[in-house]
């Protein structure tokens, strides 16, 4: 089973999606260290996060919490400074799917931990300086899901 894992989210309405995405699919969701908001029932119903119940959640206290429960697991690190083409990369049963704060991405000394599978979403436009974080979960997911499942 996949796995999507984000460190230190700061805006609701983008962990809100991607919750609602890892429901869809059956995946589960990871929150690691400090959230940019409260996960209380009244925070998560003011939020329209109805499909909450439907979430295989996990949380961990900091990234070595994290990598301590993925332990030998293969930790796939999206970034916007990575190389490698998140389409260069075989995805496999049990990855966990990791995804950086929206204001700074991941650190450094994580990429550099993880750098054989560290990998980017191409923006060929150069418009901005990154995607959505919402919508590069769902791109980089659906890409998984479709070598692992073979759609």
């Amino acid at each position: 089973m996949l796995q999507i894992a984000l460190w230190e989210p700061e805006i609701p309405p983008n962990t809100g999606n991607i919750a609602r995405t890892c429901a869809a699919t059956g995946v589960p969701l990871h929150l690691i260290g400090r959230l940019g908001f409260r996960l209380d029932e009244r925070s998560l119903r003011r939020a329209g996060l109805d499909y909450w119940h439907a979430l295989t959640l996990g949380q961990h206290l900091d990234l070595a919490a994290f990598e301590k429960h993925v332990g030998n697991g293969r930790i796939i690190c999206f970034s916007a400074r990575a190389t490698r083409r998140y389409t260069e990369i075989a995805y496999q049963p049990g990855d966990y799917l990791l995804f950086g704060k929206e204001s700074v991405g991941l650190p450094s000394a994580l990429l550099e931990r993880h750098r054989e599978h560290a990998v980017t979403i191409p923006m060929p436009g150069n418009a901005v300086r990154s995607l959505n974080l919402a919508v590069a979960v769902g791109i980089a997911l659906y890409e998984a899901l479709r070598q692992v499942k073979h759609w």
